[in-house]
């Protein structure tokens, strides 16, 4: 053989080698990746070739297949769509699963999580045609639609927990919107849905409950500062400390005043108690330059922050900055400079105090059910931590439930029961509104519902927003539904 032909034979033989190395390698390497691509066509067709799983409040679907008359077999259509948009996300055809538990959850619904392996060989052995497991959620459908309606055209966010397992109640996003478009069959509909939700400045899609944009929590983070304070041991509720209208802070010419004109007490003293009543800055600025950035911070990620959490929907970690100076530990200590929080955190500080100090790691799924209405898994609660001894929760229970009582908060009462609460108006861009949040938890003494409220740029009262009056009476709707 002469060597141009030697030569052209090694190349086809490179060529078929290539060629065999690149289809096996698709057929069984590649293949899940190719069949995961949104793009993916004739998966997303095969997708739709079976029932997927819903999802349940009480045994009733917020979200089904229906059978349909095109090529896709199944329609996912919605009930109360709005109300439930951040909890159940949307199933699309052009855009795949997000925005909720149908992207967060989609291997169950779909059917294909490796749970459901057995259940599938059964199907196929009996004949049965295979349908996605179904999921019954642990939120409370009376205060979801108090949160909706308390919020109302408000942005901002609602979160309802129990305190003592962790179940999420209530989480509400607003402003909402509705996945029916985007489910939509007929691809120009759900174009036009998607762009006009991306294309919105309010941000309709992101769920501001655990993630976007995090927030400054302003006052509501004194519950962690004054838990800090206890835990050292050199304080306790009694404790006098210094409370001026100003405080003069170190390294800087501007000092820290109160939100109120004035000092927070006689001589320019208050207890710990009155301080946190009154929502004293200069109190808790004092506390936070003597306890230091690092014993706040300690404290905070004991509640939480930092901690990656699931529910299943992936929760942005909250955030306390590090190697601060004493203005920034001032500032840090009353939820400003570069404290940031999900309305889900704060209300896991107030589930921590009502639950004796422990922590229980959120879930809004309470079991996943097969077809045939089986249990295929139940949550178990599970303690995330201990943030805080059961002494130091009593105390700050008795000092929150005066912020109700007489303090900030008394527009969060709710009749006929104690209410235990810390209000916050959270400065967060020049020239803007502050946000106004609330937190608190209820009965003070047996607490089965801790809530946390924050109303974007103080909501419809703007400048003039305090979060007593503005993010205080939404808690009180929706801890009277869960008690009711």
């Amino acid at each position: 053989m002469n060597e141009p032909i030697r030569r052209l034979s090694m190349l086809a033989a490179l060529l078929f080698t290539a060629l065999l190395v690149s289809s096996t390698w698709l057929q069984v390497v590649g293949a899940e990746a190719i069949n995961d691509r949104p793009d993916n066509r004739r998966t997303a067709l095969k997708n739709y070739g079976q029932e997927r799983g819903q999802i349940l409040l009480g045994g009733q679907p917020i979200a089904r297949s229906v059978p349909s008359d095109d090529e896709l077999q199944w329609q996912r259509v919605y009930a109360s769509p709005e109300t439930y948009a951040h909890i159940t996300g949307y199933y699309s055809f052009e855009y795949g699963a997000g925005g909720g538990l149908e992207g967060a959850a989609n291997s169950l619904l779909s059917g294909t999580d490796d749970t459901l392996f057995y259940g599938r060989v059964s199907d196929i052995l009996s004949g049965k045609a295979s349908k996605g497991a179904s999921l019954e959620l642990t939120i409370d459908p009376q205060a979801q639609r108090a949160a909706k309606e308390a919020l109302g055209d408000q942005r901002g966010a609602v979160v309802a927990m129990d305190p003592r397992t962790g179940a999420i109640l209530a989480m509400y996003s607003s402003p909402t919107y509705s996945p029916t478009p985007l489910v939509s069959h007929e691809q120009g509909t759900a174009a036009k849905a998607w762009e006009s939700l991306n294309a919105d400045s309010s941000r309709p899609l992101v769920n501001r409950a655990i993630g976007g944009n995090l927030y400054p929590p302003g006052s509501v983070f004194k519950v962690v500062t004054a838990a800090a304070a206890i835990e050292s041991g050199d304080y306790d509720e009694s404790s006098s400390i210094p409370g001026p209208a100003v405080l003069d802070l170190p390294q800087t010419d501007v000092g820290l005043p109160n939100s109120h004109p004035g000092a927070c007490g006689p001589n320019d003293r208050v207890t710990l108690a009155v301080a946190m009543q009154d929502s004293c800055n200069t109190a808790f600025g004092w506390l936070g330059m003597e306890l230091g950035g690092d014993t706040v911070g300690d404290q905070a990620s004991k509640f939480g922050f930092g901690d990656k959490l699931e529910i299943p929907m992936d929760v942005t970690p909250s955030t306390f900055p590090t190697g601060l100076n004493p203005p920034q530990e001032a500032q840090s200590a009353i939820g400003q400079y570069d404290v940031r929080v999900t309305p889900l955190q704060v209300a896991m500080m107030s589930s921590a105090v009502a639950n004796d100090g422990v922590v229980m790691r959120p879930y809004v799924v309470e079991r996943v059910q097969g077809d045939d209405l089986s249990v295929i898994s139940d949550t178990k609660p599970e303690q995330l931590s201990r943030a805080i001894d059961p002494e130091t929760a009593a105390e700050l229970t008795d000092m929150m439930k005066l912020v109700v009582e007489r303090g900030t908060g008394t527009q969060a009462a709710v009749p006929g029961t104690s209410v235990a609460g810390k209000t916050g108006t959270a400065e967060h861009a020049e020239g803007a509104a502050p946000h106004a949040w609330f937190t608190g938890f209820a009965p003070a003494d047996n607490p089965k519902v801790a809530v946390a409220v924050v109303v974007e740029d103080g909501g419809r009262a703007g400048n003039e927003a305090y979060g007593g009056s503005v993010a205080g009476p939404i808690s009180a709707a929706v801890m009277k539904a869960v008690l009711e």
